[in-house]
């Protein structure tokens, strides 16, 4: 059990640290193509690189002198010698940048879609501060499941009918002392009230197995109370997340400039708060009206196993005591005679 709530406490400060620290992610800045200095002539695009913007660029060159031999063309073009004194002007085309050619597609997969982490921070976040209480709550309710889950599949392993059954035959057969070393160091909660009644019989043996019953479903209604509570409490934070919602939408409407976007952010706000918190508990409400039912039917039998008890010791004594009488009876004929 210690284990497990250090566990719950470890995951609650991972999930605070990781809503603190998340950052919004961005995509990198584009970078614009140098401008020319003040006082150079523009470079001029041809028609046809307008055209077919991933062909290759010209590499610009400058004015040529006479004979002096041309830039080599690209291969699989058709170089064309320049006239003598011409100027060569190049062509230049900017290749297509990652960010441009980025479907929204491919951008909406890297951001997480909605099951991703980001979209759930962001939900979170839009629904106020009211969500944090919502998340301890979610918490606790997750670790009170999971700690009565394993509570009660281990009674469900430690059940032992099978030696129940050998105490009431031993008890039936007027071996109390082997009845009581059967039900000795058990786990099983029956063997464990029964054991404790038959130790405590000299004294009062229904006030024992009322205090044995009574210890053993105190323990396995631990943590109900909590469960109870949470999902009474998971619905009302809803709720007052849902009034702190509209009242920061109906606080914008006076602002023509901001009233649609912040009207339409404190209705989410109101939405998100109210859905969380009947998730929460719905989810608590199953699994507690489950453990409350099994609660009742480990009630159910120790009532059965301690009346048993009661009864089958009860016809002990009063046969003992029968006994008694006749062997009295006996005796006193004998000696009056």
């Amino acid at each position: 059990m210690k284990t497990l709530l250090i566990a719950c406490l470890c995951s609650l400060a991972l999930a605070l640290t990781s809503l603190a620290q998340s950052p919004a992610p961005h995509a990198p800045p584009q970078q614009s193509p140098p401008a020319p200095p003040p006082g150079a002539p523009a470079p001029a695009v041809s028609p046809g690189a307008m055209a077919n913007p991933a062909a290759p660029a010209q590499l610009p060159s400058a004015n040529l002198p006479p004979g002096a031999p041309a830039a080599p063309a690209p291969p699989g073009t058709a170089a064309s010698p320049a006239a003598p004194g011409a100027t060569v002007t190049a062509t230049l085309s900017p290749a297509p940048t990652t960010a441009q050619s980025a479907s929204p597609a491919a951008e909406e997969k890297t951001s997480g879609g909605v099951l991703g982490s980001n979209w759930l921070i962001d939900k979170f976040r839009k629904g106020g501060p009211i969500m944090w209480p919502i998340l301890i709550v979610s918490i606790i309710g997750l670790t009170v499941v999971i700690e009565r889950i394993f509570w009660w599949g281990g009674r469900w392993f430690r059940r032992d009918p099978k030696r129940i059954e050998k105490v009431f035959t031993a008890i039936e057969n007027g071996d109390v002392a082997e009845a009581s070393r059967l039900s000795r160091g058990s786990r099983d909660p029956v063997l464990r009230m029964m054991w404790n009644g038959l130790n405590h019989q000299h004294a009062s043996l229904q006030g024992a197995l009322q205090v044995a019953a009574g210890i053993e479903i105190k323990r396995a209604g631990r943590f109900l109370v909590v469960m109870d509570t949470l999902v009474t409490l998971a619905p009302l934070l809803g709720l007052l997340g849902t009034i702190t919602g509209l009242i920061r939408s109906f606080s914008f409407l006076g602002n023509e400039e901001l009233a649609v976007q912040a009207v339409t952010g404190g209705i989410a706000e109101a939405l998100i708060a109210t859905a969380c918190g009947l998730g929460i508990a719905i989810f608590a409400l199953v699994p507690f009206n489950f453990f409350t039912s099994r609660v009742s039917n480990l009630e159910f039998e120790l009532q059965t196993a301690a009346t048993n008890l009661e009864v089958m010791l009860g016809a002990q004594s009063a046969a003992r005591e029968l006994e008694i009488a006749g062997t009295h009876q006996a005796t006193g004929k004998g000696s009056s005679i």
